[in-house]
Parts: C-alpha cells; sequence; structure tokens
C-alpha cells in the first residue's frame, strides 16, 4: 500500500462518543467508523487486522480437522420456536416478516441449523466424529451497546460445532478445540484467562470462557494467588476464611427497631457487623424462598437459581414481600416463616446474631441455627475478594475481563430438540453428543488494541499487524530504493506500506506510531551515505542501519517474532 494515492486518513483528536481506549485509537487511528449505534464500518487497516485474525482462526481450525461452511443469517423463527430458545432470546432478537408476512429473525446463534446440517450426514455410528464450523455475522439488539468493537448489536463470529456419540469421544473434541483456542490466542499475544462460567441461554455441561484481561472488561475474573484458578464471578464457589465462633449459645430475644430496616441503619444504631444477617424474599418461576446471608454478603442470583432448577428469578415485590411476612420490607427473617427457608453455609458458622422478626420495628438477637426450623444450606453469596480459593483455599483476586472466546460441552441438550438421532452398535437410537466453540473476531481486534498501546497510538503485535514493514520516505533522492525496497519486501511476502505522501516528517510519524506498524524504515538524510534508520514501534530509540544489511534484519526480525 503506497499512501499517496490511496485511501488513508487518521484523526487528531480524542473520539467524544468512544468511551474504551481501543475504541477511541481504532476510530482515530482510521481502522473503524461508527455507522450507528454498535454497528461499525470495518475501513482499510481495520479490515487487514481482521483478516489477519481470520487466517489464523482458519489455520488452528483446520489444523484440527473442522471443515468449513456457511450458514445464512435470515432464518425462519420458527426454528427457534421448535428448540424452546425463542422465550429465552426475547427482544434481544431482530425479527422481521418477509413479504408473505413469515416470520424471520437475524440469527444471533446457530446451533439450531448446525444440528439440521449434521442431519444430513449422521446416521449411524459410524458416522461420527466430526467437527464443522463458520465465520460468519451474527445480530442481536443489545440494549446498551458500548466500548467500541466490544458490545455491538452486529459482529463476527466463529461458531463451531463437535458430534460425537460418547462422553469419551466428546471430550477428546473438547480438548481439541480448547487447545486450537489457546494457540490462537497465543498467536495473537493476548493476555487471557481461561474460566469456568455459566452455561446460559446455550445449556449444557460445562462453559469456559477465555477472558482478554482489561481494565474495561465487563466480566469479573476471580483468580487464585497462587495456584492456576480462575472462574467467572457468577459461578465461583465462595469459601470465607470465617471460622466457627466460639461463644456460649444465648436465648433468643425480640428488640424493637423502630425504622431501622436495613444493614447500613443497624449498623449505625451499634449492631456489630459480624452479626447481622439479612433475609431476601426472592420468587424462582411460581415458588417464593426466603433466602438469608450475612449482612455484609450478597445473593448470588445465578447459583440461587440453579439451585432450584429455576428458569426465572426475581426479587418478590413490596406487596408480595408484605403478605409472606406480615411486615414491612426490612424486617423479614428466617424465623416462623411459611415458605422454605435457605441459609447461606456461612449462616452456619455464625452464633448469636441478628435477624429480622417478620414483625414491622422488631428483630431478634441472640438468634442461632436451633431457632430456625425446616431449612436448607448452600452457597448461595457472591464471592468477594480474599474469599479462599476452592483449591488451595488461598485468597483470591478480581480482575476485569472480556469473553474473546468461549467452549460448551452442549451434551444431547440440542439432538434432543431437534431430533436428531443415530443408530450405536446394538441398532439402538441415541442422540449424538455436542460440543460447540465460539470466538468473536471484533472482540479479539478491541482486545488486544486495548491492551497493547501506548501514549502515541496502538502497537500491534507482529502476525496480526496491517502492515508488517512501513517505509517514511523523507529523503526523494531516495524515492527510487524506497519503491524498490517495498516491491521486494512484498514480493518476499512481507507485507508492507510505503509512505510517499507529500507531508511533514512529524506527520508521518505521528501517523506510523498511531496506526502501529511494528517495524519502520526512514529514508532519511543519512541516504546518501547508504544508512537508514529502522525502529522498533515498541522501542523507544532508533538505529541506523547500512542498506545491504536491512532486508537480512528485517527477514531475522519478523523470523524470530520479536516482540514488535
Amino acid at each position: 500500500m503506497k499512501l499517496k494515492d490511496s485511501f488513508f486518513y487518521t484523526l487528531r483528536e480524542n473520539i467524544k462518543d468512544e468511551e474504551s481506549k481501543s475504541g477511541n485509537l481504532l476510530v482515530k487511528a482510521g481502522f473503524i467508523k461508527k455507522s450507528s449505534s454498535g454497528i461499525y464500518m470495518l475501513m482499510p487497516l481495520g479490515f487487514k487486522v481482521y483478516k489477519n485474525i481470520e487466517k489464523i482462526i482458519r489455520e488452528e481450525m483446520n489444523k484440527t480437522g473442522a471443515s468449513e461452511l456457511l450458514m445464512p443469517s435470515l432464518i425462519p423463527e420458527e426454528v427457534y420456536v421448535k428448540s424452546g430458545r425463542r422465550d429465552n432470546f426475547g427482544s434481544d432478537m431482530f425479527s422481521l416478516k418477509d413479504r408473505n408476512n413469515r416470520d424471520y429473525v437475524l440469527g444471533p446463534t446457530h446451533e439450531e441449523l448446525f444440528v439440521n446440517a449434521a442431519s444430513m450426514k449422521i446416521k449411524s455410528y459410524k458416522d461420527m466424529p466430526f467437527n464443522i464450523y463458520q465465520i460468519a455475522n451474527k445480530y442481536r439488539d443489545e440494549p446498551r451497546p458500548r466500548y467500541g468493537l466490544i458490545r455491538v448489536r452486529e459482529f463476527t463470529m466463529k461458531d463451531a460445532y463437535s458430534f460425537d456419540t460418547s462422553e469419551e469421544g466428546l471430550e477428546k473434541s473438547y480438548q481439541k478445540m480448547y487447545n486450537a483456542y489457546k494457540n490462537i490466542f497465543d498467536r495473537v499475544e493476548l493476555d487471557y484467562k481461561i474460566v469456568t462460567a455459566d452455561t446460559g441461554v446455550m445449556g449444557g455441561l460445562l462453559s469456559e470462557e477465555f477472558q482478554a484481561i482489561t481494565d474495561i472488561g465487563e466480566d469479573t475474573i476471580v483468580l487464585c494467588k497462587h495456584c492456576n484458578f480462575a472462574s467467572n464471578i457468577e459461578v465461583c464457589k465462595s469459601i470465607t476464611s470465617k471460622v466457627q465462633a466460639q461463644e456460649e449459645v444465648k436465648e433468643k430475644e425480640l428488640i424493637a427497631t423502630p425504622n431501622i430496616g436495613v444493614i447500613e441503619d443497624l449498623k449505625k444504631a451499634g449492631f456489630p457487623l459480624d452479626k447481622l444477617t439479612k433475609t431476601l424474599i426472592y420468587k424462582i418461576d411460581d415458588n417464593f424462598y426466603a433466602c438469608t446471608i450475612p449482612g455484609d454478603r450478597e445473593v448470588n442470583e445465578l447459583k440461587l437459581r440453579k439451585l432450584k432448577n429455576g428458569k426465572k428469578i426475581e426479587l418478590a415485590s413490596k406487596e408480595e414481600v408484605e403478605k409472606i411476612t406480615g411486615a414491612k420490607v426490612g424486617f423479614a427473617g428466617p424465623i416462623n416463616l411459611d415458605i422454605p427457608i435457605i441459609l447461606d453455609n456461612d449462616i452456619m458458622l455464625m452464633k448469636n446474631f441478628l435477624t429480622g422478626a417478620n414483625k414491622t420495628d422488631y428483630h431478634y438477637i441472640n438468634v442461632n441455627i436451633n431457632d430456625i426450623k425446616n431449612y436448607e444450606v448452600a452457597d448461595i453469596k457472591t464471592v468477594k475478594e480474599e474469599d479462599l480459593c476452592p483449591n488451595c483455599h488461598s485468597k483470591l483476586i478480581f480482575k476485569k475481563g472480556i469473553e474473546v472466546g468461549n467452549t460448551f460441552k452442549l451434551g444431547d441438550k440440542y439432538s434432543k430438540t431437534m431430533n436428531l438421532t443415530y443408530l450405536d452398535k446394538n441398532n439402538q437410537e441415541k442422540y449424538p453428543l455436542m460440543g460447540c466453540y465460539g470466538i468473536g473476531l471484533g472482540r479479539i481486534l478491541a482486545s488486544v488494541a486495548e491492551q497493547k498501546n501506548d501514549e502515541y497510538g496502538l502497537v500491534w503485535p507482529l502476525e496480526i499487524a496491517p502492515f508488517k514493514v512501513c517505509i517514511v520516505l523523507l529523503n526523494q533522492e531516495g524515492e527510487s530504493y524506497a519503491n524498490k525496497l517495498y516491491e521486494e519486501l512484498n514480493k518476499d511476502g512481507i507485507d508492507t506500506l510505503l509512505d510517499d505522501r507529500d507531508e511533514r516528517p512529524g506527520v508521518k510519524f505521528n501517523d506510523m506510531d498511531l496506526i502501529g506498524i511494528p517495524i519502520r524504515i526512514t529514508i532519511g538524510k543519512k541516504y546518501n551515505e547508504k544508512v537508514v534508520e529502522l525502529k522498533l514501534r515498541d522501542e523507544k530509540e532508533s538505529k541506523e542501519i547500512k542498506i545491504d544489511n536491512l532486508k537480512d534484519t528485517i527477514n531475522k526480525l519478523i523470523k524470530n517474532k520479536k516482540n514488535v
């Protein structure tokens, strides 16, 4: 690419409506342009990075033996109704009608269609295993698009699906994809963690997320300081450092607490935090539950819903709470309630604690476990930093992450729903076991930009940079050599850019720093001495190099994949 006669631009000012560093830099550097809320154009430089990421993904997928295909984006709505997922997606789906008033959606995900495709091959156990994948656009009507390419309405995903006849086969297929994903994220030089996660609307037996660690990440990642434990906060088991209270059990006592119905007010009234509990009334599907946790903790609604195998969870309304407890909101407790009671694990370690009395303006103090009847004990609280690691009991820490990939063991969830069967060795009908594996290409692009930048602009890793080398022509006497070097490097497969614009040196250098090309060659004032300047984007200092040694030096840098 020669810039003088090419579509190339950069912006000098920060972008007002881009709240993330990556979004701001990618727009300023001319990689992307917002079309509308949550929808972006990939401009020429951005498209080159995208294609490089796509190339890496395709190479690693093909190494596993997976076969690529392409699914439609316009899908009859009945496909998702049949699988039972139309209601789960709700308004996240883009819906439309054709001229015959038939209902269609823009595909948010393609499990159902992949099952339909697999049915063309699967008849017998001999027809498996296999893996099929696509790289295609998805559409989700995000209520709050943000952070540039990270939370959008139209995005490109690589999604793959494996089909096996046994748990052992599924595990083997899963590990192939798991290792391919590690190769992909290593090659794009992401700082990432692999965490256990919720299966969500995908369902199935297991979900693991590949999370790029960044300050703007929407997910909270729980990590151990001393072992390799990693989990999404939504599903992380909570093991506190709290120990069994060593004190004499007292008799519970009803006390007046007028207008003191929340934890903060109880603390201000002089009640010690380590003696406070709170009871929240939840409605899971059509059933109510009283959930009691320590006063300094929060209920983890996902854990609670999964504990009760529920589909929908919500806090009971003010009117429902008052009807169940006979008291105003803020005075609920686990004693003498007519609904099921769930105590968090940590309640079992407490003695002589405080609870609501199910009576307006009253609490019980010196409550103990034997004062509560017909309860269930479970881990229903959200993990906190400094809780104990479930593996080694060291302290946990939190980081923010962007989900760039995920892997699922779906089992027979979709093969059953879509009635995909095969005949086993005994001529018995069985359902194939599926795995699902997704990667967001735009999120990879944005996450790398989020992690790899400095005060001057983007700092692309060599393998996905839009160009590996940029030649900056400052001395017009070297124009012939610049063009020759440009042609030779590109002929050798080294994607090279030539800045031959009639611009000041400062403008050229600033632009090359902003767009983040790994290797910069400057043909300047010493060209007549057959000397040029070489600078690596992630290093401050440049060095002079003889023209005769230049190509060998560039080849060595690229071959060694130095941090450029």
